[in-house]
């Protein structure tokens, strides 16, 4: 039996599951819109923009607060559904203390193995004022995410009854975080957002995007679920802050370079002689010349540290630890995960039987840094 850990099964079950959470299911939407791919959104978004702050600013970043308090709101969001945020926000604000108490209470029910110090900064993030710069980026996150989402129906739902209050709402929010370098700085130019349109295009590439499944994840909400793993796990190791740090956004962006290639399934890379090293090698050109370009140049080492061989335990003098093989564990249950739901909802087919069972033998064998063993067993017991 799994002790009470941060990294659980049914944890990592509540955050995978936010992939059958749908936004904006009252509009006509041209592209399927997920509460998973919305937060890893958002999460790469507080990354740029917490950014801007620490290389432009005059204010020391906590990284950490930012990881935890983005994965407290998603939780928080997850407990509370789909409700409109005007409807959201009024009833935290006029109903905040048996809101929180509710959270925790449906919190306790879907992981009643929670580590006991996870569960208890869940409580006070949910109690506190939120009113820290690393807060204040998250809130800002989460609006300019909201805001791409819109962009993408917009058009198609123009003629709907309170479509452009929706739009002065969203732009209203958002101009309330100017005080934010990297927030004033797009209300300037949008050009300096490419980078952030750029990541969302990953919630258009599905994963297993050769046989049915559900629910249906994006490889970027694939990358969040794997950055939150690894954070949780990074949680239960007490890793130093700068592993927490290198793990978690390497984790979130090991696949960015897939909105330029799109992917290559395993089996063609292993199979084919030369074929990984000459893909490596066109990701790397292809990373310089087309999106090294749209973020400052002080980034660029720092993020071809993430991108670069994300799956490589590192101890770099310049940027610190990586349990990268750890982060290729989360990678490979991220995927068994998926799987596994599918079938479990009674959509499955070769492929996905296959790969639930080479992915499950894999990570028992590899998966200790992780406790995979005791993460498939938790899995094995949840009802889906």
């Amino acid at each position: 039996m799994q002790g009470t850990k941060a990294l659980n099964g049914n944890l990592v079950y509540l955050i995978f599951d936010a992939a059958n959470m749908h936004r904006w299911n009252d509009h006509l939407r041209t592209a399927e819109l997920t509460e998973l791919d919305k937060q890893a959104h958002k999460a790469a978004i507080a990354w740029v923009l917490g950014k801007y702050e620490e290389t432009e600013g005059n204010g020391k970043i906590d990284w950490n607060r930012i990881i935890e308090h983005s994965l407290f709101s998603f939780i928080q969001r997850s407990v509370m559904t789909d409700l409109k945020p005007q409807v959201f926000h009024r009833i935290i604000s006029e109903k905040s203390e048996e809101v929180n108490r509710y959270v925790i209470s449906c919190f306790e029910t879907n992981v009643p193995d929670a580590d006991p110090e996870f569960k208890s900064r869940l409580e006070e993030y949910l109690r506190s004022d939120k009113k820290s710069k690393e807060d204040a980026i998250i809130r800002a996150a989460h609006y300019l995410a909201t805001r791409w989402e819109f962009k993408m129906i917009y058009d198609a739902n123009r003629s709907m009854y309170g479509i452009e209050n929706t739009k002065k709402e969203i732009d209203e929010q958002i101009l309330q975080h100017c005080d934010l370098i990297g927030v004033k700085k797009q209300m300037e130019d949008e050009n300096t957002f490419d980078f952030i349109d750029l990541i969302g295009q990953l919630r258009f590439q599905q994963r297993w995007a050769r046989t049915p499944r559900i629910p249906k994840t994006t490889v970027l909400g694939h990358s969040l679920i794997v950055a939150d793993m690894i954070y949780l796990g990074d949680f239960d190791r007490k890793a130093d802050r700068k592993q927490i740090y290198n793990n978690y956004y390497t984790a979130l962006f090991h696949d960015l370079p897939e909105v330029l290639t799109k992917d290559v399934l395993s089996p063609i890379k292993a199979n084919v002689d030369g074929l990984a090293i000459l893909l490596e090698s066109y990701e790397r050109e292809l990373v310089q010349s087309k999106i090294m370009p749209l973020v400052p140049k002080s980034w660029h080492r720092e993020l071809e540290f993430m991108v670069f061989e994300p799956f490589t335990d590192v101890d770099d003098a310049e940027h610190g630890r990586r349990t990268g093989r750890d982060i290729k564990s989360c990678d490979l249950m991220a995927a068994y995960i998926e799987a596994r739901a599918s079938r479990c909802y009674g959509i499955s087919s070769k492929a996905l039987e296959k790969g639930e069972k080479e992915l499950r033998d894999k990570l028992i064998r590899d998966g200790s840094g992780i406790g995979a063993g005791e993460l498939i067993e938790c899995f094995d017991r949840i009802w889906i």
